[in-house]
C-alpha cells in the first residue's frame, strides 16, 4: 500500500465520519442553544436541564437517520474491503 493510498483511504474515513456525525451534532448543539437561551429569558440557572433535551434531540435524529447512517457506513466499509485485494 502506498502512502497516496493510505491518504485517501483516510481521506475517505474522516469525510465519511463527518457526515455521519454532523446531524446528531447540530441536533444536540441546537437542543443545547434553545435550552440556553430558554434558561437565560427565565433566569433559571440549573446545570443539568440542559442534558435532557440535547439528549433527547441525539435521539430522535439517531432514530430518524439511522438507516441512513447504517447504510453509508456499511457502504464505506464494502468499498474498502473491495479494494484489498488490489493492494497486494
Amino acid at each position: 500500500m502506498g502512502a497516496d493510498q493510505a491518504l485517501e483511504l483516510m481521506n475517505g474515513m474522516l469525510w465519511n465520519t463527518l457526515v455521519v456525525a454532523a446531524p446528531v451534532m447540530a441536533a444536540a448543539l441546537a437542543g443545547g442553544l434553545l435550552v440556553s437561551v430558554l434558561q437565560v429569558a427565565t433566569q433559571l440557572q440549573e446545570q443539568t436541564l440542559s442534558y435532557v433535551p440535547k439528549l433527547l434531540a441525539a435521539a430522535v435524529v439517531l432514530i430518524a437517520l439511522g438507516p441512513w447512517m447504517i447504510h453509508k457506513i456499511t457502504a464505506f466499509a464494502l468499498e474498502t474491503f473491495k479494494t484489498i485485494p488490489a493492494l497486494g
